[in-house]
């Protein structure tokens, strides 16, 4: 696999001329000044180019091309805003970048309610505690209706907790939850979240897909044409919050909509750490079932605390200590390329690259952004190429 790392663009904490002491051989990276639905220009992939390039890099992947609101809901300006999609991707293409990842979670992307809970280490990692999200979802949203996603006890739980929570506190756990972590296509306050939950209030899990597919029925033909790979990420955290439709949790949700639009332009982005988190995920499996349609990967772990199987606790473990089989997983992508590479595919050599960190030695200090920090994400590149030289 290619050794890849994500990075941000000038606001990065993390410099590129570091990346060479780390031996990364690619960069995963967008152009998240340029919100969703609107054209990614020429000259805006140029500029981004040209700063990796003056580093030694170059664009790798594009991570990500966002899926606006509008297309999620099939509402006002969603056929503009497929359009600028269109025109990003001939973009893209005129400048020899070749996968794109993309996500369609509703409004809110990766969530978690902690950015750095202590580790037994003295490190830090970042941790999504249903109990938190109740109380944000109960009294700091107070979104109507919120109740009956949760029993008695948690509801209980979840006053508990808010009473006795100081207005810091309360303050860190909106921002965290509803400010955006890296990467997430918006920023958004309580009352943007509020109204963005009323254009999803008669939208059903199979409309979403559907929605989904539509979209896909629209792009996929164009980057086939170009010689794109679109690949989706899954859901972060895989399973429902704030009474949102969930569309891509599982590897059957995958199967699904592979199956619906069947084009190799069609594909997965499969991140262990985010499917992980299902009790009954197959990280191996799925790349058995679907390897020929996986065109990226983000290789992390997670460990679940709680035994509620449909919405557990959990915290991003380090790369070979979570609940994901990574060495089997691994296993199976190296034998995926090892396939791909005897029927002459062209994209035998899967980009891959170490997806978040616990914070490590002068990562505490360093100001990282949240779920990227340098050496927790070095450790795990580490431990990770460790596993691919012994198995090659």
């Amino acid at each position: 696999m290619k050794q890849c790392w994500r990075w941000f663009g000038p606001q990065d904490t993390v410099a590129l001329s570091d990346l060479h002491m780390v031996d990364v051989e690619g960069i995963v990276t967008a152009l998240h000044h340029i919100a969703p639905g609107q054209v990614w220009t020429d000259a805006e992939i140029s500029k981004r180019q040209e700063r990796l390039a003056a580093a030694g890099f170059a664009w790798d992947v594009v991570e990500s091309l966002p899926v606006s609101e509008m297309i999620k809901t099939q509402s006002r300006e969603a056929a503009q805003h497929v359009a600028a999609y269109k025109e990003s991707l001939e973009a893209l293409a005129r400048h020899g970048i070749e996968t794109v990842c993309y996500n369609f979670m509703p409004i809110l992307d990766w969530t978690r309610t902690t950015l750095r809970a202590p580790q037994p280490h003295g490190g830090t990692a970042m941790l999504f505690e249903l109990l938190a999200f109740s109380v944000f979802d109960l009294h700091i949203l107070a979104r109507a209706g919120a109740e009956e996603d949760y029993t008695e006890a948690q509801q209980a739980a979840a006053r508990a907790r808010f009473d006795e929570m100081s207005d810091a506190e309360r303050l860190a756990l909106k921002n965290n939850i509803v400010a955006g972590l890296p990467g997430a296509n918006d920023t958004w306050t309580v009352e943007d979240v509020r109204a963005q939950l009323a254009s999803y209030a008669d939208i059903t899990p199979t409309q979403l897909r559907q929605n989904l597919i539509d979209f896909l029925s629209e792009v996929v033909p164009v980057a086939e044409r170009l010689g794109l790979r679109l690949c989706c990420h899954p859901d972060d955290p895989p399973f429902g919050l704030l009474g949102l439709p969930r569309v891509m949790s599982s590897t059957d949700d995958y199967a699904a909509v592979l199956e619906a639009v069947d084009s190799p332009a069609s594909g997965a982005t499969l991140c262990t750490g985010s499917l992980g988190v299902r009790a009954d995920f197959d990280a191996p499996g799925f790349v058995e079932r679907l390897g020929d349609r996986i065109h990226f990967v983000h290789l992390r772990n997670t460990k679940r605390l709680s035994d509620d199987p449909q919405r557990p606790d959990f915290f991003e473990a380090a790369h070979l200590e979570g609940d994901t089989d990574m060495v089997g997983t691994i296993r199976a992508l190296l034998s995926e390329e090892q396939r791909r590479k005897a029927a002459g595919r062209a994209d035998w050599q899967i980009p891959m690259r170490p997806d978040h960190g616990q914070e490590l030695l002068h990562d505490r200090t360093a100001d990282s952004m949240p779920g990227y920090p340098l050496i927790g994400r070095m450790r795990g590149l580490a431990e990770l190429r460790g596993i691919m030289v012994a198995l090659g």
